[in-house]
């Protein structure tokens, strides 16, 4: 699964012509390590997030040296409910892993709600399907391509 989200997130951006670059590393599992085997720093990392909010699963991107700030996103929804997917919910949703889902939930038909921390960035980095593979693109065309709804859900 993990090369088809990584072809249809590739899909995506080229067919709307968004210059991105594509780095293969060894295996990453936090954000901290994901930055040093880029040589970026921490807060350029799109962390992407699946949680359940109340009954639906959406997809929350912060950077990479932020955390989710779930009482202040669950006031401002007026949701009673908010908790992080469980590993078993995040493969059923999207195929892989936690720590290798790229922080489109388009492509998982989920909803995505992005930090405007990220905007910051000139350029975002995140892993693309799999622990082993980062893609570059700058956040204006992130944007673009995804269209979240961008706000303050990150402290």
């Amino acid at each position: 699964m993990s090369d088809s989200v990584f072809n249809r997130l590739e899909q995506l951006l080229t067919s709307r012509n968004f210059a991105f670059g594509v780095t293969r590393h060894e295996p990453v599992y936090t954000s901290e390590e994901a930055a040093a085997v880029r040589g970026v720093p921490l807060s350029t990392g799109a962390k992407a997030l699946i949680c359940k909010a109340e009954e639906d699963f959406v997809m929350f991107v912060v950077p990479a040296d932020r955390r989710l700030a779930s009482k202040q996103v669950r006031k401002l929804y007026g949701w009673r409910k908010l908790r992080f997917a469980n590993r078993e919910e995040v493969f059923g949703l999207t195929g892989l892993t936690p720590g290798a889902i790229p922080p489109f939930g388009s492509l998982f038909a989920l909803p995505t709600f992005c930090d405007k921390r990220l905007s910051k960035n000139t350029t975002i980095n995140f892993n693309a399907g799999d622990h082993t593979i980062s893609v570059s693109m700058r956040y204006e065309d992130y944007f673009d391509a995804e269209r979240p709804e961008v706000g303050a859900f990150a402290d």
